[in-house]
């Protein structure tokens, strides 16, 4: 077989895998709700919340994590005997980057693959990113722009300990616009499609990402928490910490992790009770929703604040322990009741 061949079979099984009841080969297919996402960028926290308002925010912070531990199963990794897995590059954003990177798996997964490349127009690839068509302005242009190239310098080092022996790739080997025929070429390598076969793919609903718009630290949870397994462990203040990567203090980090849980439930998406042992904290997770609920009758909103800036540091009598509260029947209203509680609220703010 060629090795174009080759590499088209390893894009398709990229996003295939077994189902272990059945044993049948099931495809995982993106569309405008969902997206494949391999689990391991999910929890290394490759996409973070990122304040633009600062001028770190605004020049680009470099950022470097260890990767070893996620990616230590690659073929690639065991066949060269590599050790020390790194990811490199310029800090990723929720807000534009991650949306960047769902055009980019939806690309290859939907479009024809000519070797390592797929092309696509531009206007199509700015509808897999789950933007409005209808906002392709040359400003988008310039921001797609800049996200494909943030992305592009991100590489990933592979290195075995105690030789000099290395090798670095890219999570997009090359990203290219052609203004003349208003397309979008992406080139990805072949060794490390292996990274989306990994039996720990989630199918992320991209509805809570649309849900919590400009809410970063919120997203950015949300894909770490879906890619958790059935009836999750617990999981610690520390860990959600870890996983947005924030530079805040402590106290104001852990402030940013409970606003944002508390939007997680505010849309719909789960219900959870925190709880203290010890001296460290721990969210316990009741139940996921990918899919949301109905949406509640909306009340007066408040102006919104910088994920990781909060006004004031002396925050010391943040609540450690929340009470597990019952959870109430869900019950459909109709536009009269809905109408007759808006009343109500608007009566009840007035007081």
């Amino acid at each position: 077989m060629s090795e174009n061949g080759n590499k088209n079979i390893a894009i398709v099984e990229a996003f295939s895998e077994t189902d272990k009841k059945t044993g049948e080969v099931v495809t995982l297919v993106p569309n405008t709700n969902n997206t494949v996402q391999p689990v391991a960028l999910m929890r290394l926290g490759l996409f973070v919340p990122t304040l633009k308002s600062t001028a770190r925010g605004r020049k680009g912070q470099m950022v470097s994590m260890d990767a070893s531990a996620e990616l230590k199963q690659l073929s690639l990794a065991k066949a060269e005997g590599y050790e020390d897995i790194r990811i490199s590059g310029v800090r990723l954003d929720m807000d534009n980057d991650f949306k960047t990177w769902v055009g980019i798996i939806h690309a290859f997964a939907k479009h024809k693959v000519v070797g390592d490349t797929v092309t696509l127009p531009f206007v199509e690839f700015v509808r897999l990113c789950g933007i409005p068509t209808a906002r392709s302005s040359a400003k988008l242009r310039k921001r797609l722009d800049s996200s494909l190239t943030r992305i592009a310098t991100n590489t990933i080092s592979f290195r075995s300990k105690g030789s000099d022996e290395y090798y670095v790739t890219h999570l997009v080997q090359t990203a290219k616009y052609s203004t003349k025929n208003d397309t979008v070429s992406l080139q990805a390598d072949p060794k490390i499609f292996e990274l989306y076969q990994f039996d720990k793919k989630v199918l992320l609903q991209l509805r809570a990402i649309n849900e919590l718009s400009r809410k970063e630290s919120a997203q950015a949870l949300y894909t770490f928490i879906e890619s958790l397994p059935p009836d999750p462990a617990p999981i610690s203040l520390a860990r959600l910490r870890a996983r947005l990567n924030l530079t805040s203090r402590t106290i104001t980090q852990n402030a940013t992790v409970r606003k944002a849980m508390e939007q997680l439930r505010e849309i719909g998406y789960l219900d959870y009770t925190e709880v203290k042992r010890g001296s460290s904290v721990y969210f316990i997770i009741h139940y996921r929703r990918p899919k949301l609920r109905p949406a509640l009758p909306p009340t007066k909103a408040a102006p919104e604040e910088p994920e990781d800036i909060l006004p004031g540091d002396d925050q010391e009598d943040i609540i450690d322990v929340v009470p597990e509260e019952k959870e109430g029947e869900m019950v459909m209203l109709s536009k009269e009741e809905l109408a007759i509680l808006e009343e109500l609220r608007k009566a009840k703010a007035r007081k």
